[in-house]
């Protein structure tokens, strides 16, 4: 008993050490994130580059974005409350967003600035894009490289995570684009380089936008098959028959599942045995980690796969 509650403490303790150290993950993004793009303003101001502006641009919004991960994050930590149940997961979906929201805003002013020096292209001084894009390439690739870890189970820091990817990509077209401009007077490469920058923020975006899409619309979580699930189930034995079943997403790192399972007429308390073995086979063979199971003697409805709600 002793070692099982040591292990519980244990694994609680690394869990909280893992919740600090992306917190502190973000705090270190969120700081680099608003001194890259002060330095590449001006240094885009100085070389008259609209590249190197849009770039900075980016990176301010990324610094909301980053800024607005955080606070989703924190929020997201919050342990569920009477009025919200399923505790605050999905702030952090909200948080994506509105990411989004602030990334599209972005995008527009830079294809706007873009499109204007496209057809009336304006010196720009090569070496100093060179040199300042360059601050950028570091930063965002660490930035990056802290984020990457935990851009696997929350769509939040992955919201986060692809920021820091799309600015280094940029970054590192810009530096390339100074370097160009160096040896010739390509000018009208800069806005090419800017409209470039839009593509791949767009991009992101629409992943970002249709997961998140799906998730608030309580859609079944990629890569799962209800039809699979059901047959799985009904291979188990003790287990009769499955129906109304339901998959969705509490958060991107989470997946509830709720079904109907016909089991023969027996004490409640016998079941008990029946469930722990479809709780870890859920688990373990589709990655559910909050299945509700209601056990009957009958099927009830029309035990169709999908519950009929009625109009």
């Amino acid at each position: 008993m002793k070692n099982a509650e040591h292990s519980v403490h244990e694994g609680k303790h690394q869990h909280i050490n893992s919740i600090d150290r992306t917190g502190f993950r973000l705090l270190i993004t969120l700081m680099l994130n608003f001194i890259i793009p002060v330095i590449q303003l001006i240094g885009g101001v100085y070389a008259n580059s609209m590249a190197l502006i849009s770039d900075a641009t980016h990176n301010f919004s990324d610094f909301t974005a980053i800024l607005i991960s955080y606070v989703g994050y924190r929020i997201g930590q919050r342990r569920p409350s009477a009025q919200h149940t399923f505790g605050y997961w999905r702030a952090e979906i909200m948080a994506a967003l509105l990411n989004v929201a602030i990334l599209v805003g972005a995008s527009i002013y830079i294809v706007y600035e873009a499109s204007q020096r496209l057809f009336n292209p304006e010196t720009v001084t090569g070496l100093v894009v060179v040199w300042i894009a360059g601050v950028g390439v570091i930063g965002n690739g660490f930035s990056a490289w802290l984020l990457h870890k935990d851009a696997r189970h929350s769509l939040n820091i992955r919201g986060a995570f692809l920021h820091m990817v799309g600015d280094l990509l940029t970054s590192v077209a810009v530096v390339v684009g100074g370097m160009v401009l160096i040896f010739k007077p390509w000018y009208w490469l800069d806005p090419v380089l800017s409209l470039l920058i839009v593509y791949f923020i767009m991009k992101n975006c629409w992943g970002i936008l249709k997961e998140a899409g799906g998730i608030l619309m309580n859609a079944t979580p990629a890569g799962i098959d209800i039809e699979e699930v059901k047959e799985t189930l009904e291979q188990i034995p003790g287990v009769c028959g499955v129906h109304y079943l339901h998959a969705w997403n509490l958060s991107s790192s989470s997946i509830a599942f709720s079904c109907h399972i016909v089991v023969l007429d027996q004490l409640i308390s016998d079941t008990e045995t029946l469930a722990g073995t479809i709780r870890e086979t859920l688990l373990n063979r589709f990655g559910i980690d909050h299945p509700v199971l209601q056990f009957e003697t009958s099927q009830c409805g029309n035990g169709t796969i999908l519950c009929e709600i009625s109009g």
